[in-house]
């Protein structure tokens, strides 16, 4: 029986030292298939909202307006995601995260019947709002379930995960989304009659089913699977111990909370207009449903970096890696919004390779030497994930610039997270461990 792990107060899981961690492996598995889950969910989006757009005939700002409501989520239900943990413990938190997800898929089979536009923001709300009470308590323990020497290889392995979820999603949305639509099958610029839009509007409602069926399974799974048992002792203890602190007296936590946020815009900004961006005539020239094929190819890259990242990141200082991946994904967001035809998507399509390790390493180089202010730097890190909500800004660029000028905006984050793995991330009064009881950050 692996030794309990204690709870502290902001929510995430303290481990018991390394010497032991190896202890959780079950536990850290049954957690890489909610990375799966969560960020396959995620990316159903990049293959609804071009669907959206043909169904309630929106502009560039309208339909990033969708993916800015999921994000926003983030940032109204992190601190709430915290005290529930606090309050009715881990793993009854992942069963209710999950449950919520169910219930907000559910809820666009409702929005598909109607259809509403309004509905669909509302229910994406919810199914973001259950992916956020599932982050605020995985990543950090993932974080620090370990040596922190290597925590941003072995979060990186198990995003690795999450961008295996992000790599299937696409295929899934093309073929049941895409594919069973008329504006899917179209090329662009096509005008759908309003029996074919209530038609396509519906054709959202089987996937989402499939979705929920298998969020209730996992959910089931989870209240059944034998999670270490928490304590609450050293909870105390830390809290004791924050009072001492502040926050703010960390360079790589304060340049990290804006990296985050400024990454999610750059990544969500990427996969949501990438499958406009290539079905453009002078990009690749194609239906929207082989577009959203394409981007399998996005984010099979990321799978890709992850896992290789997690190894380099075994030898190779993580603060090195980070800058040698955001000069790449500077590079070729350049290449995307300056070249035409093939070069142009393939530029896109590489980008994915370039921001695999970018989440996990900023979070991981966030929280390191907050000691007792882990858990609040780690949910001041979730909450950040809101920038993606900022993929709005690159809408209405598109609109009023074009659709390829816009990319700029992404290589101006890429720069930003250059910044944060040269100095930005450098820690600065680091904090020791609390002594006494198993809430270590071995």
């Amino acid at each position: 029986m692996p030794a309990p792990i204690s709870v502290r107060p902001g929510g995430a899981p303290a481990p018991a030292p390394a010497r032991a961690s190896a202890s959780y492996a079950p536990a850290l598995t049954l957690l890489a298939s909610l990375f799966f889950m969560w960020g396959f969910i995620t990316v159903i989006n990049n293959t609804l909202l071009p669907h959206l757009r043909s169904v309630f005939d929106l502009d560039y700002t309208r339909t990033t307006l969708i993916e800015s409501v999921w994000f926003i989520a983030y940032f109204f239900a992190s601190i709430p995601s915290a005290k529930l943990i606090e309050r009715i413990g881990y793993q009854t938190s992942l069963v209710v995260g999950l449950l919520v997800m169910a219930a907000g898929a559910l809820g666009m089979v409702l929005a598909a019947s109607l259809p509403s536009y309004g509905v669909t923001l509302v229910m994406l709300f919810v199914i973001a709002s259950g992916i956020t009470l599932l982050q605020v308590a995985a990543n950090p323990y993932v974080a620090v379930i370990g040596p922190s020497e290597t925590a941003s290889s072995r979060l990186n392995l198990v995003q690795a995960m999450n961008s295996a979820g992000t790599m299937l999603a696409p295929l899934f949305g093309a073929y049941l989304i895409l594919g069973r639509s008329k504006g899917g099958t179209s090329q662009v610029g096509t005008v759908l009659t309003q029996a074919e839009r209530l038609a396509d509007a519906r054709s959202v409602i089987l996937p989402y089913v499939l979705v929920a069926v298998v969020l209730v399974v996992l959910a089931f799974v989870i209240a059944r699977f034998p999670l270490p048992a928490m304590g609450a002792a050293t909870g105390r203890v830390a809290r004791a111990e924050r009072r001492k602190h502040s926050l703010w007296n960390h360079r790589n936590l304060v340049f990290g909370v804006p990296a985050i946020f400024i990454y999610l815009i750059a990544e969500i900004g990427v996969a949501n207009l990438f499958v406009n961006f290539v079905s453009q005539p002078d990009i690749a020239n194609v239906t929207t449903e082989l577009a959203g094929r394409y981007l399998t190819l996005l984010w099979g890259g990321m799978m890709i970096g992850r896992f290789v990242g997690s190894v380099v990141m075994q030898k190779v200082d993580a603060a090195r890696v980070l800058a040698f991946f955001s000069i790449g994904a500077f590079v070729v967001m350049l290449g995307a919004t300056f070249l035409s035809g093939p070069a142009a998507m393939w530029s896109l399509i590489l980008v994915g390779l370039f921001h695999s390790i970018m989440f996990p390493t900023i979070f991981t180089l966030g929280i390191k030497g907050l000691g007792p202010l882990t858990e609040e730097g780690s949910g001041l890190l979730i909450m950040a994930i809101a920038g993606g909500a900022l993929v709005v800004v690159q809408g209405w660029l598109a609109d009023r610039y074009g659709l390829q000028m816009s990319f700029l905006l992404t290589a101006a984050c890429e720069l930003y997270i250059l910044f944060y793995a040269l100095w930005g991330s450098r820690v600065t009064n680091p904090i020791a461990d609390v002594p006494g009881g198993d809430d270590v950050l071995a």
